[in-house]
């Protein structure tokens, strides 16, 4: 933890900015972490409050000429130069860089009526754990706005769902998302308002009380930059001051069901477009089995994203809080054939944090270039032990895709078939025996019709 007269020297005066990164706990693959973000004036004035988890998923071209997915993560320590309340008009700007030179940042705009932020994200591809064989290097930066609406000011925006914004090769998924900017007196608003995936089918949570102060002691997980005293804006808050880190309790509300019913998913239609044509074609019912919890892919909830290429293409399926990617590739053989070369699935969950499985050593659904694969069975695609996707009603084709139709069809092994194959067998063997043993009968009575009269 860095002390407080040092992070003073490295924020802009007068203005200074108090970032608290908190560690979800939960048995996954990778850390997940909620960004609980005040950002103050000279005055100790909030002039922007956000609250929310993420997580981005990237797509890069590899040395190969294929395509591959990642997924990045805010790890347990960053750096925040540049955060500042800035001036009335263009600020408030909060500001993160992690990583081999990756950065993350958000600044809000405001008209007369609304505020809204643009999200400048910069990833680095010479980062070579997160893409060793990247073809592309050097930085690469996407920007986008969010949240996608503008929000009236003096109002809160609150997001509890999985809502995602896509610019480029680069979908950030958000979650629990409270947040607002320009605050009046520097107080959260009693007006709230909630994104597309809120407005029908979840409740708001309650927005953080700053009034309150009931405080609580943990213990040392959270990282702290202020040179006043900071007051944590969850619903018990914290006073920090000199050498005290105190947070409270959060309660944090799941935007799935834990548990889902033990049914066949509904069957969705999917495509990737190359500009104005659809070169990447699907449909297909999903059931995701991650750490024994089925959960079912629903097509009214769903988007499709990705981009093709000759030798690889991809196609992304993100509902609410679930993220499958699905990466098809080339074999270089005579006879060219594709096949489903690598999955990724990323689950976000507030409850157990963000469960992430992936792999790219598979060879299912082959079928010849230039054909779709068809399969009306139930088909299980294992991902890693603990992660599997049950595959209904199936018919893709991610490569030469003709004026938006399918080709005609390789059909999998149907496994009616392969239950005929014994009962047909087991047949032609009792016929055989019947044919045995009539012949066998007829020649017996030949031979016992007696001797001719002389």
């Amino acid at each position: 933890m860095e002390t407080q007269s040092s992070a003073a020297g490295r924020l802009p005066r007068p203005l200074f900015c108090a970032l608290v990164l908190f560690l979800l706990e939960g048995s996954v693959v990778y850390q997940a972490y909620a960004v609980d973000v005040e950002v103050k004036d000279a005055s100790n004035e909030t002039c922007l409050f956000g609250k929310w988890i993420m997580n981005f998923s990237i797509t890069y071209e590899t040395e190969h000429n294929e395509y591959k997915n990642t997924v990045l993560t805010f790890p347990e320590h960053v750096r925040y130069d540049g955060s500042s309340c800035d001036n009335e008009i263009s600020g408030p700007v909060l500001a993160i860089e992690f990583g081999e030179g990756h950065s993350w940042n958000i600044s809000f705009t405001k008209t007369n009526d609304t505020y809204q932020g643009i999200i400048s994200f910069t990833y680095n591809t010479n980062d070579t754990a997160l893409f060793p064989d990247a073809k592309m290097k050097g930085l690469i930066t996407t920007s986008t706005n969010y949240p996608l609406h503008p929000v009236n000011l003096d109002t809160v925006f609150i997001c509890q769902n999985v809502d995602f914004v896509e610019s480029g090769s680069v979908i950030q998924n958000f979650q629990n998302v409270v947040l607002e900017a320009f605050l009046p007196s520097g107080n959260l608003s009693d007006q709230k308002t909630v994104c597309d995936k809120d407005a029908v089918v979840t409740p708001e949570p309650a927005v953080p009380d700053t009034s309150s102060t009931d405080t609580t002691s943990i213990t040392n997980t959270t990282f702290i930059i202020n040179t006043t005293s900071i007051t944590n804006t969850n619903t018990n808050t914290t006073s920090i001051t000199d050498d005290t880190t105190e947070e409270a309790n959060t309660t944090i509300l799941s935007s799935r069901s834990i548990s889902q019913p033990d049914e066949i998913p509904a069957t969705g239609t999917y495509s990737v477009k190359n500009d104005t044509e659809v070169c990447l074609l699907a449909t297909m019912g999903l059931q995701l089995n991650m750490t024994k919890t089925l959960m079912n892919i629903n097509p009214n909830t769903t988007t499709a994203s990705g981009r093709c290429g000759n030798r690889s293409s991809v196609l992304t399926l993100t509902d609410t809080d679930i993220v499958v990617v699905l990466t098809f590739a080339v074999k270089n053989t005579s006879f060219e054939r594709f096949y489903l070369k690598a999955v990724d699935v990323t689950v976000t969950n507030p409850v157990n944090g963000t469960q992430f499985a992936a792999s790219d050593n598979l060879t299912f659904w082959e079928a010849s270039l230039g054909s779709s694969y068809m399969c009306r069975k139930k088909e299980t695609l294992v991902v890693t032990p603990s992660c599997s996707l049950h595959v209904f009603n199936l018919r893709i084709q991610p490569f030469q895709v003709q004026n938006g139709q399918f080709s005609i069809a390789e059909e999998c092994t149907s496994s009616d078939f392969l239950f005929i194959i014994p009962i047909v067998v087991g047949v032609v063997i009792g016929l055989l025996i019947v044919f045995a043993f009539v012949f066998y009968m007829i020649g017996r009575r030949k031979s016992d019709s007696g001797y001719q009269a002389v």
